[in-house]
């Protein structure tokens, strides 16, 4: 199994690799890390847990239930808030200028 994230040694700074891993939960899958630098040789347990829905699927499974991000939470605000059509006060400035 190879991975597309790139993992780094803390103590070498050589890449590693994960030599096996094992779902848990479908949230959570524990994968087993080595340095590639056989010198090094370190080896770890790590955990990779999905925590966060950062955009909602395009063929959602009811049983899938994360909390939204905060930043996607406020980035669909910002969003919403530029589709109002309401003039913005700069924009109504520069209307009359134009017209002056």
């Amino acid at each position: 199994m190879s991975s597309a994230y790139k993992l780094v040694c803390p103590h070498c700074s050589n890449k590693m690799r994960i030599r096996t891993s094992e779902g848990t939960h479908i949230f959570l899958r524990i994968a087993y890390l080595q340095c590639v630098n056989e010198a090094c040789g370190w080896s770890v347990r790590a955990e990779f847990e999905m925590t966060h829905e950062m955009s909602p699927s395009g063929m959602p499974n009811p049983s899938v239930r994360l909390p939204v991000a905060p930043v996607a939470i406020r980035r669909q605000a910002m969003k919403s808030a530029s589709q109002n059509n309401q003039p913005d006060l700069l924009d109504q400035l520069d209307m009359e200028e134009a017209t002056a």
